[in-house]
């Protein structure tokens, strides 16, 4: 009897041993879980090292991005990146049909915000935003060292809600405060044209992004070119940065023969897939086509113009393209940011792989020095005598057209002084001593008229001289 009391005892010592046991394990295990941020033993060490030692420590959030960044980074892929939940929508909406804004061009120049301008009947364009005007403040808050990114998220809201800016016309020399309400801005990305040669007519189409409804706006304005009865076609891909490979596939497809090759995809394991044309309706192959490319046609136009290349659709002027043959694949996080990492290699049809080389022009044509200068909207008064970038500015497009400045580097001296007094002259300006903000103006006009003028495209009227000569055939 008393053995069989010691026994229950015992047993019910061990029940309660094992008891104590498991519940102390899943403290303990909790306790260990609570600073676990992944799988990986070594990581969760520098996160609690960082967590309990760091002067400079960050929130969990902040370090966990860090890392992520960090990995994406450790790949050595300028395509492959983390993108934050801001960062994420912002891509997004940038590749949208549409999207919440004011409606404006904006340029950051020497650190400035810059309106190139604002887009016809957009809240910007309502409330009197103009061309030039510089925007110093967004809803009271600064721009000073503030990146193009950070302006973008300081414009971009909910639809209905107010922004309030704070610009400099220099026009005026005087601060102006617009206030206006963020609204839906539809983006265009296919603009077209009909240019008459002699007896011929070239429809010119300028794509500036392959973006959700490119295919459609495409479309749209081919069908209406060859309604017209164009007898050629001129495709300017010119700084056109890529964007979704879906577009191009539907585009390619109006030109090439149903069932055509227009490129391949090969993943990690080197294993090939073949892209074909799928257009029940390819109405513009016969049509005589030149594509117009540079150095900022990457990506997705790549893939155009390889297309067109190796199945001799088209005639490729301009410039070597920029050589971006990967294609990238975008997977959503917990913490509603985003990976985006190269999956692919794109190949043309003739599996050449163009990444780091890019698309060579079939009849490559330099613009002049002029017409690829970037404009910008500089401000203040310098003197002889004075040293800056943006005296250099001054110095460089004056000397584009035509005045001789033998001093180039930002030295204000008696040969720039000479060159400023004959372009004062030659434009009407008022009398000056020294570069102020009315020559600044005058010369960002000046190059901005010269680029937006067809004659003095020389890529273009080589296109459109090619496209001629075999029209005439």
């Amino acid at each position: 009897m008393r053995k069989s009391r010691i026994f229950l005892y015992a047993l019910l010592l061990v029940i309660l041993l094992g008891v104590l046991y498991v519940s102390l394990g899943k403290t303990v295990g909790k306790e260990q879980s609570s600073g676990s941020v992944s799988d990986s033993k070594v990581i969760d060490e520098a996160f609690q090292i960082i967590k309990k030692q760091a002067v400079f420590s960050k929130s969990d959030k902040l370090i966990v991005e860090g890392a992520i960044e960090g990995m994406a980074e450790a790949l050595e892929d300028p395509h492959s990146t983390y993108l934050t939940e801001e960062e994420a929508i912002a891509q997004e909406s940038s590749l949208a049909e549409e999207r919440v804004g004011i409606g404006a061009e904006i340029m950051s120049s020497t650190g400035k915000f810059i309106v190139v301008a604002p887009i016809k009947d957009s809240p910007a364009f309502k409330a009197g935003l103009k061309p030039l005007d510089e925007i110093v403040r967004v809803n009271g808050e600064k721009l000073d060292g503030k990146s193009m990114r950070d302006l973008v998220q300081l414009l971009s809201g909910e639809k209905g809600t107010n922004v309030n800016l704070t610009v400099f016309r220099s026009s005026e020399d005087r601060h102006v405060e617009l206030h206006m309400k963020r609204a839906l801005i539809a983006q265009h990305t296919v603009t077209s044209e009909v240019y008459t040669l002699d007896d011929f007519s070239v429809g010119i189409v300028t794509i500036s992004l392959f973006g959700e409804k490119t295919a459609e706006e495409w479309e749209k304005q081919t069908k209406s070119l060859m309604d017209r009865g164009i007898d050629g076609l001129l495709v300017d891909v010119r700084g056109n940065p890529g964007g979704y490979l879906f577009s191009v596939s539907s585009i390619v497809g109006t030109l090439l023969e149903n069932g055509s090759t227009f490129a391949y995809m090969q993943d990690s394991k080197g294993v090939l897939e073949m892209l074909k044309t799928e257009q029940k309706n390819p109405y513009l192959n016969k049509i005589p086509t030149v594509l117009l490319q540079n150095g900022g046609s990457a990506s997705a136009s790549e893939v155009l113009a390889g297309a067109l290349r190796d199945h001799k659709r088209a005639m490729i002027i301009g410039e070597k393209s920029f050589g971006k043959g990967t294609v990238q694949e975008t997977h959503p996080l917990s913490n509603g940011g985003k990976l985006k990492i190269s999956t692919h290699k794109w190949l043309t049809p003739k599996q050449e792989w163009i990444h780091g080389k890019g698309i060579s022009a079939g009849l490559e044509v330099e613009q002049d020095e002029l017409f690829t200068m970037d404009v910008k909207f500089q401000q203040g008064e310098f003197q002889v005598g004075d040293y800056g970038e943006e005296i250099q500015y001054v110095q460089q497009v004056l000397s584009t057209l035509g005045y001789n400045i033998i001093r180039k580097d930002g030295y204000f001296g008696e040969d720039t002084l000479e060159a400023i007094e004959g372009y004062r002259k030659e434009n009407s300006l008022n009398k000056g001593t020294g570069i102020n903000n009315e020559l600044f103006q005058s010369l960002s006009k000046t190059v901005t008229d010269y680029k937006a003028r067809k004659e003095n495209d020389k890529q273009l009227l080589m296109g459109l001289s090619y496209l001629q000569h075999n029209m005439k055939k």
